[in-house]
């Protein structure tokens, strides 16, 4: 037996129409339109306004003009981007020499800080494991330390 509260979802999601309702609950709510009566009608009569409010519902096309003025604008936009040489780095009053010696000269200092700081990182987990390596004893740590 479907409850009102499902019923009316079902009504609410799918409309009016039984053909639109979900196969696997479409019988019982059938069933249950007859049983309930005005409660269930009433319903029924409001999603049928809303179909019929939605069914005549027309969205009209644009004309031919309103078309040619969009497709002419959307050409106009893309015009000055096939004109473009592509991607440019700004060269703030400097030669093209100059500016690649900066950059790369930035790119090594970045690689030696790099270096650097991953040295002094990881010693400190060196040293722990060297120092739990030296607190092990017993034949079995020769496997451990070599």
């Amino acid at each position: 037996m479907m409850k009102a509260e499902r019923f009316q979802a079902i009504v609410e999601a799918y409309g009016a129409d039984p053909a639109r309702w979900p196969e696997a609950e479409r019988d019982a709510a059938l069933v249950y339109a007859e049983q309930a009566g005005e409660a269930a009608q009433a319903v029924l009569a409001e999603a049928r306004a809303l179909d019929a409010g939605l069914a005549s519902h027309t969205t009209p096309l644009p004309d031919a003009a309103a078309f040619a003025r969009a497709l002419k604008g959307a050409e106009a936009a893309l015009t000055p981007a096939r004109r473009g040489r592509g991607f440019r780095l700004p060269s703030f009053g400097l030669d093209r020499v100059r500016l690649a010696s900066g950059l790369m000269a930035a790119a090594c200092a970045g690689v030696m800080f790099g270096v650097t700081l991953s040295d002094r990182l990881t010693a400190d987990v060196q040293a722990d494991a060297v120092l739990y390596q030296a607190t092990l004893s017993g034949i079995d740590d020769t496997e451990v330390l070599g």
